[in-house]
């Protein structure tokens, strides 16, 4: 999981421009979030290694993917379904695996002994 969000975050610099593609219109500075949500992603798999910082780190995923849900995939998909535009079926693939990531960082949590 440290791997798939150091890749991701990484790409947020390397292909801003698919993550601006996918910005609503209505969240200011859209340069500045992309950037920021690709440094937020590199830091959180850095902090998914030591097992110290591992719990703080798999919820602040999770809070990431629901926020990326509603704030982006969602309504991006209600407004590809209005517009009859050719990305639906891949904006709503992305739906439920939002929700398997979530799942799958809630499995990594350590419990105490």
């Amino acid at each position: 999981m440290a791997l798939l969000y150091a890749i991701a975050g990484a790409i947020h610099f390397i292909q801003p421009v698919f993550y601006l593609q996918l910005m609503p219109a209505w969240m200011p500075t859209p340069r500045f979030l992309v950037y920021s949500s690709g440094l937020c992603e590199m830091l959180l798999a850095v902090l998914l290694i030591p097992r110290q910082t591992r719990n703080f780190s798999i919820r602040l995923i999770i809070c990431m993917l629901l926020v990326f849900l509603f704030a982006i995939h969602i309504p991006q998909a209600f407004r590809f379904y209005q517009s009859h535009d050719k990305y639906l079926l891949a904006s709503l693939v992305r739906l439920p695996i939002q929700f398997l990531l979530m799942a799958w960082a809630r499995s990594l949590i350590i419990k105490p002994v």
